[in-house]
């Protein structure tokens, strides 16, 4: 047997599988201590693959993984694709059980899945008994009730093979579920990460928004002080002004007042100016009237 484990799969697949290939001449009973000969066909229904391996599995077996020894199933030789074609392999006596049990051969392809199944049989001397040809009642009977047994056993099997038929497609509807589960989390993982992305973008941008809101209340905080002082020049400038037409307006008033007096200086002096001319002319006319005289 091969130290390479062979694929095995958990659960069954549809029964008709079971006719892709058939195990010919399979002895009731094979002697222990000796080789034991395998002869299969391969359907038209199955196209071998390299991990495809022929097993012994105890009747009664529910998954593939119970197999008692194995070996790897050989390709087969180029061969018409509608021809069936009949291998064989032989399994060594070392690796065969050792107790009485019913066994069969099982064909499992690559993927774990049974796609042909043998008549059981035992690894035990045959008896004499089981060699002469059936002549009493005892025997019929006791083959009947081996029969029986068989149909029972048989049935059995087939409802442990709904049962797990059934527990698959559980299980395939968990792993669908399971599958969109994982695509979600998958998609929220990533929404997660672009949405802190763009939070530590925000994070430095909120940052340089208060650094920059900082400077600019230093440089408000300024201009206030600024405008304080500008303020305060105003109303110093304005106080300097009103000051300064205060006395402005104490000039133009001391000029009106100079101008009338000027105006009224100079009709003084043009009355008297002609006071002094209506003199001389009256002394003009004293002194020439003297001079006549």
């Amino acid at each position: 047997m091969e130290d390479e484990e062979p694929p095995t799969s958990a659960v069954f697949l549809d029964s008709c599988h079971f006719s892709q290939v058939v195990f010919n001449n399979v002895e009731k009973f094979y002697v222990p201590g000796g080789d034991v000969n395998c002869y299969y066909t391969l359907t038209q229904n199955i196209t071998p693959r390299g991990k495809d391996w022929v097993g012994i599995f105890r009747v009664g077996w529910k998954t593939t993984r119970e197999y008692y020894t194995f070996l790897w199933a050989p390709l087969p030789a180029d061969v018409p694709r509608d021809t069936a074609g009949q291998q064989h392999i032989q399994f060594k006596a070392y690796y065969l059980p050792k107790d009485d049990e019913y066994y069969q051969f099982c064909y499992v392809d690559q993927d774990g899945v049974v796609r042909g199944a043998s008549v059981p049989f035992q690894f035990r001397a045959e008896a004499e008994d089981d060699i002469l040809v059936v002549t009493t009642q005892g025997e019929v009977e006791e083959i009947e009730l081996q029969n029986k047994n068989l149909q029972k056993e048989n049935e059995e099997l087939k409802e442990s093979f709904a049962n797990l038929q059934k527990e698959n497609m559980e299980l395939q509807e968990e792993l669908k579920k399971t599958q969109a589960l994982q695509k979600s989390l998958e998609s929220l993982r990533s929404n997660t990460e672009k949405l802190e992305q763009e939070l530590n973008s925000l994070k430095i941008e909120n940052k340089q928004l208060k650094e920059q809101d900082d400077c600019r209340g230093a440089e408000l905080q300024q201009l206030k002080e600024q405008i304080q002082s500008v303020t305060s020049d105003k109303e110093c400038l304005e106080n300097r002004l009103k000051t300064a037409l205060d006395h402005m307006d104490q000039l133009q008033s001391q000029v009106l007042n100079y101008e009338k007096e000027v105006e009224n200086l100079s009709q003084v002096d043009h009355d008297k100016t002609q006071q002094l001319e209506s003199l001389e002319e009256e002394n003009h006319r004293l002194y020439t009237s003297m001079a006549q005289q």
